[in-house]
């Protein structure tokens, strides 16, 4: 990597930082409480998410487009705060069906039959992992956290990493600024941090180490994944909310993934975790 490269990416460090450090106070108090507050807050920012996939994916998007892609949302999440995954999950079913036909006279409803899941379907996991327990020590709590500490920490990595280092590609063809010693370095970091963090919950170095890695591996390919479509799409940002980032689909595409594979891994240790 190039003197001027790493200069540019390192120079976009700043609003980055800021960007993070308010997205997590706005968070903060949300999270703690859980159930609806949480609820309330995921829902603003899943509507967002999908606001940018609908105009990324649909340059002649109608009213009606916008708005099943809402209602799917905010009833799937609706059912979700109540405990009831299976009306959540049918919810989302039945609203993709909607916005699939309402699609097809302007092509490209394939888009719409993956988007609409693609945001609601991760939206709804992290209200069901959550809970409504409210505090720092309660089992929602502490499991989103762990994925959340661990997604970061392998995006700040992988950031530093690439920018310093640089070396072979990663992806050439989706993403050119990946660079295997970016992944490397981000996958240190999140075993790093998931061991420190599981100090704190009470769960041995080995395991915490061994629940961070696939939850890497999946941030990685969350963030491949996004890329792909934008590059099929001709886009470079989903949007422009986020100053250093892009838009907010821009900045969640790793959690949408790993926070599905975390809710499974914590769904296959069951009664292992210390917490709850």
């Amino acid at each position: 990597m190039t003197d001027v490269v790493k200069k540019a990416r390192l120079s976009g460090l700043k609003p980055r930082l800021l960007t993070g450090v308010i997205v997590l106070l706005v968070c903060l108090l949300p999270f703690y409480f859980g159930g609806y507050i949480w609820t309330a807050l995921v829902a603003i920012f899943s509507a967002r998410m999908m606001y940018e996939w609908v105009r990324m994916t649909d340059s002649g998007a109608t009213p009606l487009a916008f708005g099943l892609a809402m209602v799917g949302l905010f009833v799937a999440l609706l059912y979700a705060v109540q405990g009831l995954p299976v009306w959540a999950v049918g919810a989302l079913f039945l609203v993709t069906l909607a916005a699939v036909a309402e699609r097809q006279s302007r092509g490209g409803a394939v888009w719409t039959a993956f988007g609409l899941p693609y945001i609601i379907f991760p939206a709804v996991v992290m209200i069901l992992l959550r809970g409504a327990e409210v505090g720092f020590a309660t089992r929602g709590f502490t499991q989103l956290s762990f994925i959340i500490l661990v997604v970061i920490a392998a995006d700040v990595g992988a950031y530093f990493g690439g920018s310093t280092i640089g070396g072979p590609k990663l992806a050439p063809k989706l993403s050119p600024n990946k660079t295997w010693s970016g992944a490397i370095s981000g996958l240190i970091l999140a075993s790093i941090i998931a061991v420190i963090a599981g100090l704190f919950i009470g769960l041995p170095a080995w395991g915490s180490v061994l629940l961070a890695l696939p939850l890497v591996v999946l941030s990685v390919l969350g963030d491949l994944l996004e890329s792909m479509f934008k590059r099929r799409l001709g886009v470079k940002d989903t949007g422009t909310l986020l100053p250093g980032h892009g838009g907010l689909l821009d900045r969640l595409d790793s959690l949408l993934a790993a926070v599905v594979g975390g809710a499974i891994l914590f769904m296959l240790i069951g009664d292992r975790w210390p917490i709850g």
